[in-house]
């Protein structure tokens, strides 16, 4: 199985670190949070990656070579041009999983001690169910945030809200708003190799908008691991926490 680690994006809330290196570059005690996505990857076998790249996009690829990947295979999909968004930038790197059936992809701004191997196994049994339809499986929480990713009560994607100005959007709206379930999005998902032809958008987008277009018509279930860590490592402070979390 092989991995994408979304580290393109500028890190604008990382300010003033972003304005001299890329986020995927912030170090936690010694090690760079790309480093550390890296090494999580490796303990559930995951030693295949694929990195995009924009935002100082040489620093990246220079701390790969010299690393030698820190004990993985690392392909760089470039991004030099324009920045592509998460689900533009997935699409960018399509040629690298031609021969994969299911891959994870993650933000490189994250931190957390989910199991992957558990997620595989729901994600395997949520695509027994689904007879085919399944596109993706997408690790969630219950913490508070000002965007919802929205449920049914089956575990399927339906809609997103903004929680600060109330709007929303919606792949398949909910008759009864009792049946909403909403959890917040953790930046790790696997993906099947149907989300391709399932797909509808080119260009510059988030995976996201990608997700409620493709749920109109496929299944895109929930992974919950709220009894666990997840720290979104995108502002100074959140650098200092994460020091106190992983060592």
């Amino acid at each position: 199985m092989k991995a994408m680690i979304l580290a393109a994006g500028l890190g604008t809330r990382l300010k003033p670190f972003t304005d001299y290196h890329p986020k995927a570059l912030a170090v936690v005690n010694g090690k760079s949070l790309l480093q550390r996505n890296i090494e999580y990857l490796q303990d559930f076998g995951i030693d295949e990656v694929v990195v995009n790249v924009h935002h100082f996009a040489d620093q990246i690829i220079d701390a790969i070579e010299k690393n030698k990947g820190w004990g993985s295979k690392v392909t760089i999909s470039d991004e030099s041009d324009e920045v592509l968004e998460t689900g533009g930038g997935l699409l960018r790197a399509k040629a690298h999983f031609e021969n994969e059936a299911k891959w994870l992809v993650m933000n490189a701004d994250i931190l957390t001690d989910l199991n992957l191997g558990k997620m595989l196994e729901a994600d395997k049994a949520f695509d027994a169910l689904s007879e085919g339809e399944m596109v993706a499986t997408l690790a969630v929480t219950n913490r508070t945030t000002s965007r919802n990713l929205i449920f049914n009560t089956a575990g399927t994607l339906c809609g997103w809200r903004n929680n600060t100005t109330n709007d929303e959007k919606w792949a398949n709206p909910l008759k009864d708003t009792a049946m909403a379930v909403p959890k917040a999005f953790s930046g790790i998902q696997i993906v099947h190799a149907n989300f391709f032809e399932a797909l509808n958008m080119q260009g510059k987008f988030s995976l996201i908008d990608a997700y409620l277009q493709i749920a109109q018509h496929y299944a895109i279930h929930f992974y919950d691991h709220s009894d666990g860590i997840l720290l979104d490592v995108g502002k100074p402070e959140s650098l200092e926490k994460a020091a106190g979390l992983f060592k």
